[in-house]
């Protein structure tokens, strides 16, 4: 960890979920990492891969993290890419509050995209728990074909 970049917090909301101290609907959880939904989508089948070892981002992670990390994100990616029938994807994941990141916790972001349509801004409003329950079965589903 370099000088500039602040020590982690274990307070932060996904160590908490990690720790089952926040129940979590999980679409993975492997030795590597957990996948949820996003609460606060920016699109249909928006969800999050969250590595299981601590790190702010990924200015911190060790590089076998890293390793360990992307073949769960792209399996996901793939999965929530067919559940919806999504013209794309995108994965984003931010560094440090001046690029973005708001959990401070390394997390992946899986957002199905589709031609035409907007993504809406993110945290900006809830989505109902039963439309999110909904979603997260059909990632689980592709996520058994895979």
């Amino acid at each position: 960890m370099s000088a500039a970049t602040p020590a982690y917090d274990d307070g932060n909301i996904f160590a908490k979920i990690l720790r089952g101290e926040i129940p979590s609907d999980r679409l993975i959880d492997d030795e590597v990492a957990i996948a949820i939904m996003d609460i606060m989508p920016e699109s249909k089948g928006h969800c999050l891969l969250i590595p299981k070892t601590a790190s702010r981002n990924l200015l911190d992670a060790s590089d076998e993290t890293l390793a360990r990390v992307m073949p769960v994100v792209a399996k996901l990616a793939r999965a929530a890419k067919a559940a919806f029938s999504a013209d794309g994807v995108r994965v984003a994941q931010f560094n440090e509050e001046a690029g973005g990141q708001t959990v401070f916790h390394l997390h992946f972001h899986i957002v199905p995209v589709y031609e035409g349509v907007p993504l809406k801004r993110h945290a900006m409003g809830e989505v109902p728990a039963e439309t999110l329950k909904e979603h997260a079965e059909a990632i689980r589903a592709e996520l058994a074909k895979l």
